[in-house]
C-alpha cells in the first residue's frame, strides 16, 4: 500500500516555548489531519519557523509535546540548509531514493538466496517468497522502477535545464542549491511535508509548477509564505500564530483575511458584553457583603465570577512601516538608453544584443527564469556591473536608488542601526535618521541595537531605510519583498504606487507585481521580450504563446507528412519499392502487436495464479516469479519494437 495512502494524524499538545521573558508559544495546541494544506502565517518574529521545527523535532519545547504515528515520514524544507558538494544534481537528487536503493540491494539478495536454496517446503523459505513480495511491493510504491524518469521531471518543473543534470552542486548559488533540496524531498513524497518560505529562491513559471505539484500532493502540506497568490493557490486552511495564541480558520489565505476580521469583533463584542455582566456583578457582590444576612450569598456569587471563563483581547501587533518616497527629481525625458548589451561569463552568455529605452514615468517589473539575467541587466543598467559589449547612456539628471537582493547582507554587523544610518546619510539628512528609523518599525531604544543581531526581515527593512536617505528619480528594486511580512509588503506596494520617479522591479511576486507596473520584460535566450501591461497580462499572454507553440509544432508535423513524396510523382519503379516498404512496416507492426498480445495474456494468466492465497508456499512458486518478471521486461522490449515499427510506417505515408 502507498505510505501517502495511510490515514496520518498529527497533534500538538500544550506546546509551552518561552525565550528570556518572552512567551513564544503559550500552551497551543493543534490536530493536523489527513491530506490538509496548511498556510501558517503570522508577523515576522510570531513563532512560525520555531513551530515547524518543533514539529519536525529539529527543537523541543519547554513543556508540551508533538505526536505523530511511527510509521510516517516528515520532510523539512528550512532556510539554512548544507547541501553536500561534488555530485552531480542529477546523482544529488536521486539520494532521496536511498531507501528504494537499500529494497533494490535487499532483493538482489534475496534472489542469490533463493538460488542455493532447496527447502522448498520449509517455513523459512515461505518466508523468504513473502518479503520477496512485499520488497517488489515497496519497490514498485517508492517509485523504483521511475527513479531517474521522476528526477528529471521534478528538477525539470523547478528550473533545471537538461544541460545541468551533469553539472556538479558546486557551480550553482544558494538558491539553486535550495531547489535541489527541494526536490530531494518532493522525489521522497513524505506523509508530512514541511516547507518553510519555498517560494523565496523560484521564479514565477517555477512557483506555478510547484503550486500545481502540491494540489496533487497526497500527504499533508505545512507551508509558510508570504506570497498570497501561492498560499491561496495550495492551501485550504490556514493557521495564525499571534502573541503566543494559535487561531485556526477553515480557508486558504483570502478568505483567513476576512475571517479573522469577523473574529475579531465577534471577540471584541463578546468581551465587551461580558465585562458588562462582570462589573454587574461585582457591584451585587459588593452591596451584599455589606449585609450580614447576604454575606454567604455574596461569597457564592464571587465563587461563579471567579470560575468564569474570561474572554481574553489580546493586544495585536499592528506596527507596520511608514514608506514615502520623497518626490523624484526633474529629469529628462529619457531616463537611460541601453543598446547592444552583451554579458558573459566566460563562456556562459547571458545577454546578447539586448536594447531598452526607459522613459521618465515609467514602471517596469523583469520577470523570467532564473538565471536569464534580470539582475545581471539591473546592474549593468545603473554601473554597479559593466558589459562585455554594449553601451549604457543615463539621461539628464538621472539619480539611482538601488535595493539589490542580497542588499541586507552588505550591512556592518558590529555597527548600531542609528550608526548605519548616519554612515550612509548627507549632513542635511543627518537630523532626519531618527525619523526614518522610525517609520521602518525601529523604535528609540532599537537605535542602539546592533545589526548582527536582528532577523531577516529587520535586516531588509534597515537595508530600505538606507535607500531612502538620497533623493531618486529611477529606482531599481531587486526582489524587494523576500524577507518581509504581508503587511509590510502592502505598506512597500502602497508607497511605490505613489512614487512619481521611474521605476524598475525585479521581482517573482506575482501579488506584489499585480498592478504595480505598466510594463512587464521577460527574460528569455538571452533576450527581452516587451509585454504592453503588468504581470497578469503577461501570464495571460504567455500562455496563449505557449499554446501557439504548441500549435505550430503540429503544424510543423503535419506539414512535415505533406511534403512527403505522394505516389503520383514517382516513378513506377519508386512507387513499387515503396509498396514492398509499406508491406514491410505493416507486416513489422501486425508482428509486434501480436507478440505484444501474447505476451499480456501469459502475463495475466500468470497474475491469476499469484492471487492464490497458498502461491506463495507452492514449490514451482520462485520459477513463476521469475518468468513472470521476465515476460515484463519482455513486454516493455515489444512495446519500443511496436513503436519503432509504427513510426516507419508513418514515415512512408499514404499512398
Amino acid at each position: 500500500m502507498d505510505r501517502l495512502n495511510v490515514f496520518q494524524m498529527l497533534t500538538i499538545s500544550d506546546v509551552y516555548i518561552k525565550y528570556g521573558d518572552r512567551v513564544l508559544m503559550n500552551k497551543i495546541n493543534l490536530t493536523i489531519k489527513d491530506r490538509d494544506r496548511i498556510g501558517l502565517v503570522g508577523r515576522n518574529g510570531a513563532g512560525k519557523s520555531t513551530l515547524l521545527k518543533v514539529i519536525a523535532g529539529d527543537q523541543r519545547p519547554d513543556s508540551g509535546k508533538v505526536g505523530r504515528e511511527n510509521n510516517s515520514t516528515l520532510g523539512f524544507l528550512h532556510q539554512e540548509l548544507d547541501l553536500p558538494l561534488g555530485k552531480t544534481v542529477i546523482d544529488e537528487a536521486l539520494t532521496a531514493f536511498e531507501e528504494v536503493k537499500k529494497i533494490e540491494a535487499r532483493l538482489e539478495e534475496i534472489n542469490i538466496e533463493l538460488e542455493t536454496r532447496t527447502d522448498y517446503e520449509s517455513d523459512a523459505y515461505s518466508d523468504l517468497l513473502q518479503e520477496m513480495a512485499d520488497e517488489n511491493e515497496r519497490f514498485t510504491v517508492l517509485g523504483g522502477h521511475t527513479m531517474l524518469a521522476d528526477a528529471e521531471r521534478i528538477l525539470g518543473g523547478l528550473g533545471f535545464k537538461p544541460s545541468d543534470m551533469n553539472r556538479l552542486t558546486d557551480e550553482f548559488s544558494g538558491g539553486w542549491k535550495m531547489r535541489i533540496e527541494l526536490a530531494k524531498m518532493l522525489l521522497q513524497r513524505p506523509n508530512y511535508l514541511l516547507l518553510d518560505e519555498p517560494t523565496n529562491h523560484l521564479d514565477i513559471e517555477s512557483i506555478i509548477w510547484l503550486e500545481d505539484f502540491l494540489r496533487g500532493y497526497e500527504g499533508v502540506v505545512i507551508v509558510i509564505s508570504h506570497d498570497k497568490m501561492f498560499l491561496d493557490s495550495v492551501t485550504n486552511r490556514t493557521v495564525e500564530i499571534e502573541l503566543g495564541s494559535l487561531f485556526d480558520y477553515k480557508a486558504n489565505y483570502s478568505k483567513y483575511v476576512a475571517l479573522r476580521v469577523e473574529r475579531k469583533e465577534k471577540t471584541a463584542s463578546a468581551f465587551k458584553n461580558q465585562q458588562r455582566v462582570i462589573a454587574q456583578k461585582e457591584k451585587v457582590i459588593n452591596k451584599f457583603m455589606a449585609k450580614a444576612n447576604k454575606t454567604k450569598m455574596a461569597q457564592s456569587m464571587k465563587k461563579q465570577l471567579d470560575k468564569m471563563e474570561r474572554i481574553e483581547i489580546l493586544n495585536e501587533d499592528t506596527a507596520v512601516m511608514n514608506i514615502r518616497f520623497a518626490p523624484a527629481p526633474r529629469s529628462g525625458r529619457v531616463i537611460l538608453d541601453a543598446k547592444n548589451v552583451v554579458k558573459h561569463y566566460g563562456d556562459v552568455e547571458v545577454l546578447n544584443g539586448v536594447d531598452l529605452v526607459l522613459e521618465r514615468g515609467e514602471r517596469v517589473s523583469f520577470v523570467g527564469q532564473n538565471g536569464q539575467g534580470k539582475t545581471t541587466l539591473s546592474k549593468i543598467l545603473i554601473g554597479v556591473e559593466s558589459s562585455t559589449e554594449g553601451e549604457i547612456v543615463l539621461g539628464h539628471n538621472t539619480q539611482i536608488g538601488y535595493y539589490a537582493q542580497n542588499q541586507a547582507d552588505t550591512l556592518y554587523p558590529d555597527l548600531t542601526l542609528l550608526e548605519t544610518l548616519e554612515n550612509k546619510a548627507s549632513e542635511e539628512m543627518r537630523a532626519k535618521v531618527r525619523h526614518i528609523l522610525g517609520a521602518f518599525m525601529f523604535s528609540g531604544e532599537d537605535a542602539e541595537k546592533k545589526v548582527k543581531v536582528l532577523s531577516g526581515g529587520e535586516r531588509a527593512r534597515l537595508a530600505m531605510a538606507c535607500m531612502l536617505l538620497e533623493p531618486f528619480n529611477l529606482l531599481v528594486l531587486d526582489e524587494p519583498t523576500n524577507h518581509l511580512d504581508m503587511l509590510s509588503k502592502e505598506v512597500l506596494k502602497e508607497a511605490l504606487k505613489n512614487y512619481d520617479g521611474t521605476l524598475i522591479v525585479v521581482s517573482h511576486d506575482r501579488e506584489f507585481l499585480k498592478g504595480l507596473t505598466d510594463k512587464t520584460i521577460e527574460f528569455r535566450d538571452q533576450k527581452l521580450y516587451e509585454y504592453l501591461g503588468d504581470v497578469d497580462y503577461f501570464l495571460e499572454k504567455r500562455k496563449l504563446r505557449d499554446m501557439r507553440e504548441a500549435e505550430k509544432r503540429t503544424e510543423e508535423k503535419a506539414k512535415v507528412t505533406e511534403n512527403k513524396p505522394s505516389s503520383e510523382n514517382l516513378s513506377p519503379e519508386e512507387r513499387k519499392k515503396r509498396r514492398e516498404a509499406k508491406k514491410e512496416a505493416q507486416k513489422k507492426v501486425k508482428n509486434a502487436e501480436k507478440k505484444i498480445s501474447n505476451t499480456e495474456e501469459k502475463i495475466e494468466a500468470l497474475e491469476k495464479k499469484m492471487e492464490d492465497e497458498d502461491f506463495y508456499s507452492s514449490p514451482d512458486s520462485q520459477d513463476v516469479l521469475n518468468n513472470y518478471n521476465q515476460l515484463k521486461s519482455d513486454l516493455e522490449k515489444l512495446m519500443e519494437d511496436w513503436e519503432i515499427a509504427q513510426e516507419e510506417l508513418d514515415e512512408i505515408g499514404e499512398d
